[in-house]
């Protein structure tokens, strides 16, 4: 059920079958409410590190991040005290160039959502209900945590599979165009996302977002070129 790949990454298996996508408690863009079938995958259990995405900028294949410092910390990519905590100010080329740089993906939307919920179409990765002992969120009129936090802080805060953060922390890429209108004529296996858009579609909120946005169901959008303070990524590998 877990496997470290090549550069030390470990990743959990999510296992194939059907799960539901959507919500009828979000918006329009989250409906309909559809049955999908995904083959078996592998995904990071937790979201790529600065230390993780450090190593393929220094191979010459990843461009650094365009900020190297966070919310509340001037030194943040590059010093070693916040090695094991999510990168962030990548665009979406940049997550994608690293994922490929490892011989993987950014994982489709409808593979972060069940890895996020699993079969039971549960609201969060761990099931109903949410507070700071669960994720990195903005909790009522107050942050849990006013900046990022250690990948895997959370141990309550697990997905069905084992996987860490896919709610708060920081928004991750996925692989997806995005359309509003996409879950009604989406395919039932497999889906991949528009061919085409303006923005790519990211999910499970963010340190600075509220309860709602957590929800695994939850779709976002920016632009692919935005390099923002609370997006980060994780990767996802297929099973040949």
């Amino acid at each position: 059920e877990e496997i470290t790949d090549a550069e030390g990454v470990s990743m959990r298996l999510v296992s194939a079958g059907v799960f539901t996508m959507g919500s009828d408690e979000g918006s329009d863009y989250e409906q309909p409410v559809h049955q999908v079938y995904l083959d078996a995958f592998y995904m990071d259990i937790y979201e790529v590190t600065n230390a993780a995405y450090k190593a393929c900028v220094e191979e010459g294949v990843c461009t650094p991040p365009h900020n190297t410092s966070s919310s509340m910390r001037d030194s943040y990519y590059g010093n070693s005290e916040f090695d094991n905590y999510p990168v962030i100010y990548v665009g979406w080329n940049q997550a994608n160039a690293y994922c490929e740089w490892r011989g993987a993906s950014l994982p489709t939307e409808a593979q972060w959502e069940k890895a996020a919920r699993g079969t039971d179409d549960r609201t969060y990765p761990w099931g109903e209900g949410i507070s700071c002992n669960q994720a990195n969120y903005y909790h009522g009129r107050e942050h849990c945590v006013d900046d990022t936090t250690e990948v895997g802080s959370y141990e309550s805060g697990k997905s069905p599979y084992g996987i860490y953060d896919l709610a708060g922390n920081v928004w991750e890429w996925v692989a997806d165009w995005y359309s509003e209108t996409y879950y009604q004529n989406s395919p039932s296996e497999n889906p991949s996302g528009p061919s085409s858009g303006q923005y790519r579609v990211l999910r499970g909120g963010s340190w600075n977002y509220n309860d709602y946005v957590a929800r695994s169901a939850y779709r976002n959008f920016y632009s692919p070129d935005d390099f923002i303070y609370d997006v980060g990524f994780r990767c996802a590998r297929s099973i040949p």
